[in-house]
């Protein structure tokens, strides 16, 4: 990008009273332009926090879920003229200060996406409070999902994402699912089309504020993501 590209930092909020001050704070101002949140009909006092902010608020009047609130994060960046899309869980659980670096690696051109990895080493992401569980069922996933691919990300399930305006017009995230498979969706499509993924490790910090789906959830998410994997492939031998 020539010029300073406009960045836009999307928030899909649900419940994040208790954490949403401190990510909004820690956001890079002088990098962002806007930081826009979408409260996905929270139960909490998510949506008078956010207006105090001073951001850009949006409210669901039904729960869409994990991947519809952020179908509406990205429509309302790509309306507002965003040239890159962060996309950032307010549950604290990611460093907002490392957005400067996303926007930096895309802007010069080396990346057309960025990912958050919290992978680095097994002791520090379990250190950081990562449950065991999830951590095993995140390598599995990420492995095959990077054996499916050819590539070879060290995580695929990340909660900190920025994105181009072009990966976002051009991967049709509309039709992805509303739960919280979308971004595992999201990085098959990308792939598909030969967008350049890159990605850089942030600390791990699991909190007791931050948001977490139960087990149960989860077995459900890995499933389904087995399931895309499997279906990728299979489409992708076809297609060669």
């Amino acid at each position: 990008m020539d010029s300073k590209p406009k960045v836009v930092v999307v928030l899909p909020a649900y419940n994040a009273e208790k954490t949403l001050k401190k990510t909004v704070a820690d956001i890079p101002k002088d990098i962002v332009d806007k930081i826009i949140l979408v409260d996905d009909l929270s139960n909490d006092k998510t949506l008078e926090i956010a207006k105090s902010l001073g951001i850009q608020v949006a409210k669901h009047r039904k729960n869409r879920g994990y991947g519809g609130n952020q179908k509406t994060c990205y429509r309302l960046a790509l309306k507002e003229g965003a040239d890159i899309v962060v996309m950032i869980h307010p549950d604290y659980q990611y460093d907002p200060k490392l957005i400067k670096h996303f926007v930096s690696l895309i802007g010069e051109g080396y990346f057309d996406i960025m990912l958050g990895s919290r992978i680095r080493s097994r002791k520090e992401t379990l250190a950081g409070g990562m449950p065991v569980y999830k951590y095993y069922a995140n390598r599995i996933l990420t492995f095959l999902e990077n054996l499916a691919t050819g590539h070879n990300l060290s995580e695929w399930h990340t909660g900190m994402r920025a994105y181009t305006r072009e990966v976002l017009e051009n991967i049709n995230f509309a039709k992805n699912s509303n739960d919280f498979i979308f971004d595992s969706q999201v990085l098959f499509k990308a792939i598909e089309k030969g967008y350049r993924i890159g990605e850089i490790s942030v600390p791990v910090r699991y909190y007791p504020d931050s948001s977490s789906i139960n087990f149960s959830r989860s077995l459900n998410y890995g499933l389904r993501t087995l399931g895309l994997a499997v279906r990728y492939f299979i489409t992708s031998k076809t297609k060669s």
